[in-house]
């Protein structure tokens, strides 16, 4: 006869077995009970996610197919016919990385018509769907109320200044298109997620996870791989602009953003860091919100974008600083990216387990230019 004592050591026993078989049979079940998952759990929100194990709901078979759930998301390229070489590169390296196992669809924009070359060499390259689209004239050039006298004086002294792209004005058409016109673009408007690419770029590790789904499931709206100082002779007065917006509109600025990585003193200066827009994965709908459809109106009406130099990076990122909350600004610690002459390379286990070819020693997260410090300050 068992003694009641037996009982409880046999139920004990059945439990952790039942554990262990759940563990090791059910992927989520496992990742939820682990000891470090608890151990975050109990410790609160104060870790950055990627600083913590909490992974992706998405992974791909050892048959090489992503099964599962799939985020209304696209690639988004800004690029020219004479792109045509860099972007391919880019490209096929998300593809090796990344996307044929996913096979998101690619949105290509242009301010011309891209060629039946350039449409045929880019669809060699993935099995995924491509959208081609043409930029409305009114989203791209430059505006006619731009005192073009003033304008053309300001790009003069830039270029004495020798501050670079200071003579451009299709450079300063990029960055406003890319501030407050992309996402409104008619090919957009079914996806709620986007990545964007740029030519020339260098994608370092496989990914086998969906980070399209990392936003959506655990509610992020942006997502970078590496930050920095802007330089400051090109948005002398953006600050300005900001504060008299922030002035005028309290109630657009979302509680518990992060307002301590863009300024140094709550808001009295911006310190210049950025996060660098070249890489970005985010939620359109960020930029579609009211809060940043004004905050862009507002900064538009200045005519810094041509009067300055005003790039989409310090706009992108002091809209996010001020409309999202912190913890849904995310740093993909484990993409490994470089656009010249700044990379990230993934540390320690994720370099082994993305099987990152960059080097680890060349990494620019710390370095002095670099404000990813600043963003990781936010969680300690």
């Amino acid at each position: 006869m068992m003694t009641p004592m037996r009982y409880v050591v046999l139920v004990l026993g059945i439990i952790i077995s039942l554990h262990f078989i759940l563990s090791f049979s059910h992927e989520d079940y496992g990742r939820a009970t682990s000891l470090s998952n608890i151990k975050n759990q109990l410790k609160g929100s104060s870790s950055p996610q990627y600083k913590v194990d909490v992974p992706p709901i998405t992974y791909y078979n050892a048959n090489g197919t992503a099964p599962g759930p799939r985020a209304k998301a696209a690639f988004v390229i800004l690029a020219r016919n004479s792109d045509l070489q860099g972007i391919a590169a880019s490209m096929k390296q998300m593809e090796d990385r990344f996307n044929k196992k996913f096979r998101y669809p690619y949105v290509f924009l242009n301010d011309d018509d891209f060629t039946d070359e350039f449409k045929k060499r880019i669809q060699t390259i993935t099995d995924a769907e491509v959208k081609f689209g043409k930029i409305p004239p009114e989203h791209w050039h430059q505006p006619d109320w731009i005192d073009e006298e003033k304008a053309t004086k300001a790009r003069q002294e830039m270029v004495e200044h020798q501050v670079i792209y200071g003579g451009s004005v299709p450079y300063r058409n990029m960055c406003r298109f890319n501030s407050g016109f992309f996402y409104r673009h008619e090919l957009l408007k079914e996806y709620k997620y986007y990545w964007r690419i740029e030519p020339d770029v260098t994608f370092f590790c496989d990914l086998d996870y969906d980070p399209f789904m990392f936003m959506q499931e655990n509610n992020k709206v942006y997502g970078f791989t590496v930050s920095l100082y802007e330089y400051e002779s090109t948005i002398p007065t953006l600050w300005d602009a900001v504060k008299g917006f922030m002035h005028d509109n309290p109630d657009l600025l979302t509680p518990g953003n992060s307002m301590e990585f863009i300024s140094d003193d709550g808001g009295n200066t911006y310190n210049r860091c950025h996060f660098w827009s070249n890489f970005e994965i985010g939620d359109l709908d960020l930029w579609r919100s009211e809060a940043y459809s004004k905050f862009f109106d507002y900064l538009d009406r200045q005519g810094g974008f041509y009067y300055e130099r005003w790039g989409d990076a310090p706009v992108h990122s002091i809209g996010a600083a001020l409309f999202a909350k912190k913890d849904q600004i995310h740093f993909f610690n484990d993409i490994g990216y470089r656009h010249n002459p700044f990379q990230h390379c993934p540390q320690g286990e994720l370099h082994q387990k993305g099987k990152c070819w960059c080097d680890p020693s060349d990494n620019f997260d710390h370095h002095w230019y670099s404000c990813t410090s600043k963003f990781e300050k936010m969680f300690t």
